[in-house]
């Protein structure tokens, strides 16, 4: 393979060890892989190590952004992938990535992903146009800085892919509620960076409007009882983050 079509692959984790290998196995096609671990507790680095092609780096998580950027600067080759442990790459996507890298018409590719929730695929409450980039050119492309919900800013031209990602990010309820979690802390953080105000209206209103949007408005309905769980546990991550951002405001005086 001419070197200009080689490929390095990007992955952040902490405590991935129950899916790793599987998912690790799935990459068997790039040159490269670019492991960026956050001083994970379990087997995750062992082994991810036992792939020849991997490269592990132990950095302190600061944010996903940070944690993205440092993996491209870390890449080898010209073409670089971002796919997440909890995604599942394809055959008929790994055809597209690599008919897409020898053409080289585009600087980056959008996928678009199908979520399963709670052991079932997932339609419709707002994950209907959930797109994302999952290729691009190293010398075009990076993340955005945002600490959370992080996306790619790419210089030039963006194609897409036609083959979904399925993306399985529910292995149980502790672990997608801890996730949220997380999630809420660095969007009430960045949210006090920016200098934004809470107030009790906020708390009252933003979760319910995030419950209904999702629910009604994004037909989360007509994904059974899985579209009502997300809807509700999304709603009180948004309350979670008002709260925190209070808390971290409150510091201040």
């Amino acid at each position: 393979m001419s070197d200009n079509h080689k490929i390095s692959a990007v992955v952040i984790t902490k405590n991935e060890g129950q899916i790793i290998e599987q998912f690790l196995t799935q990459l068997d096609f790039v040159d490269q892989i670019v492991l960026v671990d956050s001083h994970s507790q379990d087997d995750t680095v062992a082994k991810a190590q036992k792939f020849k092609n991997v490269t592990v780096f132990t950095r302190d998580f600061d944010n996903f952004s940070a944690q993205k950027n440092f993996g491209i600067n870390q890449a080898e080759h010209p073409w670089v992938l971002f796919f997440d442990p909890d995604e599942e790459v394809v055959p008929g996507l790994k055809q597209e990535i690599l008919a897409a890298v020898k053409q080289g018409e585009k600087e980056a590719y959008y996928v678009r992903r199908q979520l399963y929730f709670m052991g079932k695929k997932i339609n419709y409450s707002g994950f209907q146009t959930d797109w994302v980039i999952r290729l691009g050119r190293k010398s075009a492309c990076c993340y955005n800085g945002r600490l959370v919900h992080e996306t790619m800013e790419v210089k030039g031209s963006i194609g897409k892919f036609k083959t979904r990602l399925p993306h399985h990010t529910y292995r149980s309820m502790p672990e997608y509620l801890a996730k949220l979690d997380q999630y809420s802390t660095l969007q009430a953080q960045m949210a006090f960076e920016g200098g934004k105000k809470v107030g009790l209206g906020q708390m009252i209103w933003r979760p319910w409007y995030r419950f209904w949007h999702q629910y009604i408005i994004r037909l989360g309905i007509l994904d059974g009882l899985p579209g009502y769980v997300l809807a509700t546990i999304n709603a009180h991550s948004v309350f979670k983050r008002y709260v925190k951002l209070y808390l971290l405001r409150r510091e201040l005086k």
